[in-house]
């Protein structure tokens, strides 16, 4: 059989067992060894196996992960989450839709704290919902906002999906971190805006909530300097050159652990903070290493030297290509896990995606999007799931509430697109 085959073979397999349930990295570890196998002979494969987990494992940049993971737990179990939601409230609850306006900006700033979408998702879910049930607000906008909400959480620094895009192709971590933030803010914002026409055309979808003083509304802003601090510190550090990202995701814990210790949290949630801040990092760790396995198998394959010289020879605009890349990841995204989509696919689409000539960093926070369309679309919205089993809201309601959402996510990637400047301002900024 030639290589090609082979790879064919190899990824009908992986897809087979990870629809059957064998955990994603076992799938993409077991697929990679015998592919390698296959292709080199069992002396190379049983070296990959020997050497690979401890490589990657090992690697001084990917120590940045369990840091900004110990900080978004820290984040989370310390109630920063709950103050945010107070403090949009009492700011923003009068306004049509207000309580859901106020759930998307806490998540905005929750995404500040942590890398990932779940935490946001779930936490609202338990805060906000119940919130917004006591004013009769409309099931599929509650829940819709909470899981577009929560899917900032990889898109604003510090993201985990970022740090994972940039070890695969050894991109500068930091600048991809600041090119996050004006993309994050401005999709927050359209969320805000399409919130405000919903509710205005039906105010019975999200009726407007209790009128606060301005003391009161004052005085909640006591408890949201945390999250502020914290991301002027680690951003504004990274941006500035201070200190390099495994050092900002050094801060960026002890800064959560000293707030956490500040709110005065429990030893048992500093505890729980602790343990799954590991098993996250675990997880994670172990994805990437068999995916590292698997890609070796890819890459000696040729598949993506074929593939990318395929692709850049045809006679079509760079961006034609681009969008059909981005098409690709809309069915990926609903059949597969979102970090796996992105493990599998970037040893594919990066090559091309540098052969056209088009920037690594804005092709990253457009995959970080992709992803969070992912997060929102059935079959496997991750993030909805989580959602539904917090709110306990049917399914199907969670995602028709997350349609809305959808569109709009899809119109701010066409700006994105159109305007890379909006993602490249900053690191080109950083960098000069």
């Amino acid at each position: 059989m030639t290589p090609t085959l082979v790879f064919i073979l190899g990824l009908a397999v992986f897809l087979f067992l990870a629809f059957i349930g064998m955990p994603i990295a076992f799938a993409f570890g077991f697929v990679g060894f015998l592919g390698t196998i296959f292709l080199m002979g069992i002396g190379p494969g049983l070296a990959l196996i020997g050497t690979a987990p401890w490589q990657w494992a090992s690697a001084s940049g990917f120590i940045v992960v369990p840091l900004f993971i110990l900080m978004g737990t820290f984040a989370y179990y310390s109630g920063i989450s709950q103050a945010l939601f107070v403090a949009a409230y009492k700011w923003l609850g009068r306004l049509p839709g207000g309580l859901a306006i106020a759930t998307n900006l806490a998540c905005t700033g929750f995404a500040a704290c942590t890398g990932t979408s779940l935490a946001s998702g779930a936490t609202m879910g338990t805060i906000a919902f119940p919130e917004m049930m006591r004013f009769n607000y409309d099931q599929r906008l509650a829940t819709g906002c909470i899981g577009a909400g929560g899917t900032l959480g990889i898109l604003i620094p510090p993201s985990i999906f970022f740090i994972i895009y940039g070890f695969m192709t050894q991109q500068p971590i930091g600048a991809l971190f600041i090119a996050g933030v004006f993309p994050g803010l401005m999709l927050s914002g359209m969320f805000v805006g399409l919130i405000l026409v919903m509710c205005t055309r039906n105010p019975e979808l999200g009726p407007r909530g209790e009128s606060f003083t301005w003391k009161e509304r004052f005085n909640s802003l006591a408890g949201v300097w945390g999250v502020i601090v914290l991301f002027i510190l680690v951003i504004g550090g990274l941006y500035l050159g201070i200190f390099a990202p495994s050092e900002a995701g050094a801060i960026g814990a002890t800064g959560a652990f000293i707030i956490a210790l500040s709110r005065r949290t429990k030893i048992n949630m500093l505890f729980k903070a602790l343990v799954d801040s590991l098993r996250l990092t675990c997880m994670v760790l172990t994805i990437t290493i068999g995916a590292m396995i698997f890609n070796i198998f890819v890459t000696v394959s040729g598949v993506p030297t074929i593939f990318a010289e395929w692709i850049t020879g045809l006679s079509v605009s760079p961006y034609t290509i681009l969008i059909l890349i981005l098409l690709m990841y809309i069915p990926l995204g609903m059949v597969m896990d979102v970090m796996a989509m992105i493990l599998l696919t970037i040893p594919i689409t990066f090559p091309i995606i540098s052969g056209l000539g088009f920037d690594p960093i804005w092709f990253g926070v457009l995959i970080v999007v992709m992803c969070e369309l992912a997060n929102i679309t059935p079959p496997v919205g991750m993030t909805v799931y989580v959602v539904q089993g917090v709110t306990k809201v049917p399914l199907d309601e969670v995602f028709r509430g997350n349609i809305p959402f959808v569109v709009v996510m899809i119109i701010g990637l066409a700006i994105l697109i159109a305007f890379p400047e909006i993602s490249l301002f900053l690191p080109r900024a950083m960098s000069g």
